[in-house]
């Protein structure tokens, strides 16, 4: 293999394995690191290119139920099949616990159990002749843990501020949205995920954090902030995939994620009823089994397929998302890319400056959301200069700079 160079140094590159649960941003990790020619295996739990999943290219995506058309895209486009390995009766399971569960605390349970069981068959099936291991936060102790005995370089992606922070943020949340969710957040399974995260941390020589937000918060839990790396993401979709038609109806306002008290979702409701007939509210994704009455302004879609999630951002005018706990949410790269400015918090770990591409508001407050987005509604001038800055702001963050970012880091 040739020699690379990293920020004037030699080195030889790294050949990696990923063990990834999920398709989280759409298997960027594993793309990149194949197309540096550092991918040795990526191990998940569900791939269309494995298995009897790949049948799901023979059905025309018209005839596709939604669970078949999300279940088709896990694709990691230009990744070989020959160099994935997928445990897809094991994905199968899970999905199946996570689908069953009552409340916060069997989600909990199957998440902790699927981190496990999911190591477990990684390791079982070997990490090749890699000389770097990539996890993700939870799933991947007992990966780094086995790696790190035989010598193995070791990396965890903390995907979100540590468990332990999650729980605190969220449990006063609850205490002042309880028609929201019921409960606390501290169950036995919840402190198993944040005790497994520490023990992560101590098996890691890097983490990698989406954001400054993730950085911090680790540090605040007694973690090893000196081997926190910050890697902004990227996403692979760009301003002219959306064609979007002007209107002259309400300032329309979109919100993409799971509703719920994590992403702020009392706090949207809240401001869409405060903004009333000015403002039209859509909200993309999985709803909630306790859900208060939407404003008649609001629209709650459930999930889409991921395929089929352009056409929002072009319907948008703007982007909301007030999370109280994140670690750089995606869906805020795609909006900046789809042209639209966004308002979040700090918490949701977004790249946006505030009042250049959107603007920071603080967490927990409807009327700084109402006050932002009324100003948008009320000067299309000042809109049009945000969605600007938006798109110009996205030609940092595309896949390609993401993973100039994340080799750069993985040189360390």
């Amino acid at each position: 293999m040739e020699t690379k160079i990293c920020r004037g140094k030699k080195i030889m590159p790294s050949s990696f394995t990923v063990c990834q649960l999920g398709a989280r941003m759409h298997y960027a990790v594993p793309r990149l690191l194949h197309g540096a020619d550092s991918l040795e295996i990526f191990y998940t739990d569900i791939s269309a290119q494995k298995g009897w999943p790949r049948a799901l290219a023979l059905i025309p995506t018209p005839l596709q139920p939604a669970a078949l058309r999300r279940l088709s895209g896990r694709i990691a486009h230009g990744v070989p099949a020959r160099k994935i390995g997928a445990f897809t009766k094991f994905g199968l399971s899970y999905s199946r616990r996570r689908t069953a569960a009552r409340n916060t605390s069997e989600v909990d349970e199957a998440d902790w159990w699927a981190g496990r069981r999911f190591c477990e068959l990684c390791i079982r099936s070997g990490l090749g002749n890699a000389t770097s291991v990539y996890v993700f936060n939870t799933a991947g102790l007992e990966l780094l843990q086995h790696a790190r005995a035989r010598g193995i370089r070791t990396v965890v992606e903390q995907t979100i501020a540590p468990r332990s922070c999650e729980m605190e943020l969220l449990q006063r949340e609850r205490e002042q949205h309880p028609e929201w969710e019921c409960g606390s957040t501290t169950n036995k399974a919840a402190q198993a995920l944040a005790e497994r995260e520490h023990a992560e941390w101590d098996a890691a020589d890097v983490i990698l954090c989406g954001s400054e937000f993730v950085r911090e918060q680790i540090a605040a839990a007694g973690g090893p902030a000196n081997r926190c790396s910050v890697v902004p993401y990227g996403v692979d979709c760009t301003p002219s995939r959306i064609t979007r038609e002007p209107h002259a109806g309400p300032l329309r306002v979109l919100t993409v994620g799971a509703a719920g008290l994590r992403k702020g979702s009392p706090d949207v409701f809240a401001a869409a009823q405060k903004l009333g007939s000015e403002t039209q509210f859509r909200m993309i994704g999985t709803l909630p089994a306790r859900l208060p009455g939407a404003p008649k302004n609001l629209d709650l879609q459930g999930p889409v397929p991921r395929t089929e999630i352009t056409q929002h951002y072009a319907w948008a005018d703007v982007f909301l998302l007030p999370s109280i706990c994140e670690g750089s949410a995606t869906v805020t790269y795609e909006a900046l890319a789809a042209g639209l400015p966004v308002i979040a918090t700090r918490n949701t770990g977004s790249v946006v400056r505030d009042g250049i591409e959107g603007f920071i508001v603080p967490c927990g407050d409807p009327d700084a959301i109402a006050e932002k987005l009324a100003a948008l509604a009320g000067d299309r001038d000042l809109l049009q200069r945000l969605s600007q800055s938006a798109a110009e702001r996205a030609r940092d963050f595309t896949l390609k700079r993401y993973g100039e970012r994340l080799l750069q880091a993985l040189c360390h």
